[in-house]
């Protein structure tokens, strides 16, 4: 140190009759002092230099980031993130896991932050995790993960999955998008158990979704003001039911207007059933009290999707509307129509009617009316309509002109 004291930023004197490697030496902003060597040769020796002067440009810039701390692994990363993250519905927090488990963490988790690029994750995405949603939401959870490592002390310079393109969604026909109509709602009942046929007529003319009218409580009924309100759901993860204190979002809560129609099927169900008009607290979610509910299973128990759905697909196979569809994702076999296209039937019916797009926003509890609009208001045999509509008279006077 008296030979080569460090001058007044903290640096010492090289020395010229070095015989090892290079060696830049530096200090990071908690004053530690830091190095990194470098081979003999004169490209060793400006490689250094040239390291000394980035380092302090991002040490003066507060852009620097320890490369020691970036030399982890994404699973170690993962166990010092995730239990700092929100957490949000049981659903959406066992769908991350899932994705961690079972994509991301055998492919990734024993590779260090710092050796993680952009080409590598492309490639991954565009080659082995198949299925567009899949795809996005575990580029969701990734980006996530390595968007707060850089945000952690700046463990790397930069997010590798912030650019990755995951592709465009399967596109459907609009034929495929479509509901059924009315009349085919009817045949569809006709074919249903007595028992059944109440919750589809009020799933009909009231638009809910499955959760949200097997969630109904007696006490947010009022059958003289001719509403409901809906106030929670009953959802399911993993094959469990839950209640959930709100709807899938706040233009969730609102109030439904009943037709008389759908106040006949609450009756019915009522007459039978006799709930109790109380809402038990929500202190234990898998608490689903069945006592109060209005819609219930046969046996009096909560009414489940599948138990359900091995009545709907018998009752719309014998009302030969039936439509098997191969998912080209997952491979599953879907059929239409769908349980929840009586929400679909719901809006086509408003819009029939003339109701104004934001109304129709607020009774299905949508947050923005594009998707009303499009996918459940609009058809092309609509548009066709329309525009042939207003060219026929002008092709019709083109007509008239030539023959005279």
């Amino acid at each position: 140190m008296e030979k080569y004291p460090p001058d007044d930023y903290g640096e010492r004197t090289r020395r010229r009759d070095c015989t090892g490697p290079w060696q830049a030496r530096y200090r990071d902003p908690s004053g530690k002092q830091k190095a990194k060597n470098y081979p003999i040769s004169e490209g060793g020796k400006k490689a250094a230099e040239a390291f000394l002067d980035e380092v302090r440009t991002r040490v003066r810039r507060r852009e620097y980031n320890d490369p020691k701390r970036g030399e982890i692994t994404l699973t170690e990363w993962w166990e010092l993130w995730w239990p700092g993250q929100p957490k949000k519905a049981v659903t959406t927090t066992n769908r991350k896991l899932s994705n961690w488990n079972a994509h991301i963490q055998p492919k990734w988790g024993k590779w260090r932050l710092c050796d993680i690029e952009h080409s590598a994750l492309q490639a991954w995405f565009t080659n082995e995790v198949k299925g567009y949603h899949t795809r996005k939401k575990v580029h969701e959870l990734l980006n996530a993960m390595l968007r707060g490592a850089v945000r952690d002390g700046r463990r790397i310079p930069y997010n590798p999955a912030a650019e990755v393109e995951i592709g465009e969604a399967p596109k459907k026909h609009p034929d495929e998008l479509r509901p059924p109509t009315r009349e085919q709602c009817a045949l569809i009942r006709e074919h249903l158990p007595m028992y059944y046929r109440p919750l589809v007529v009020f799933l009909e003319h009231t638009g809910l979704r499955w959760g949200e009218a097997t969630g109904l409580r007696w006490e947010n009924v009022d059958l003289e003001a001719q509403h409901f309100k809906v106030k929670e759901v009953l959802s399911e993860d993993k094959g469990r039911l839950f209640r959930k204190p709100a709807p899938k979002s706040v233009a969730g809560f609102r109030t439904v207007p009943l037709t008389p129609e759908a106040a006949d099927a609450i009756r019915t169900m009522v007459a039978r059933w006799k709930p109790r008009d109380t809402v038990t607290p929500i202190e234990d979610p898998y608490d689903l009290a069945p006592e109060e509910l209005v819609f219930r299973g046969p046996q009096g128990g909560v009414l489940t999707r599948h138990n359900f759905h091995r009545n709907w697909v018998p009752a719309i196979q014998a009302a030969g509307l039936a439509r098997e569809v191969t998912n080209p994702e997952t491979g599953r076999t879907e059929w239409w129509p769908r349980v929840h296209d009586m929400r679909h039937v719901f809006a086509t019916w408003l819009k029939d009617l003339g109701i104004d797009e934001k109304d129709t926003q607020t009774v299905m509890g949508h947050d923005r009316g594009s998707k009303v609009t499009w996918i459940y208001q609009h058809s092309p045999e609509d548009v066709a309509a329309k525009v042939r509509a207003r060219m026929a008279p002008e092709a019709e006077g083109v007509r008239v002109l030539k023959a005279v």
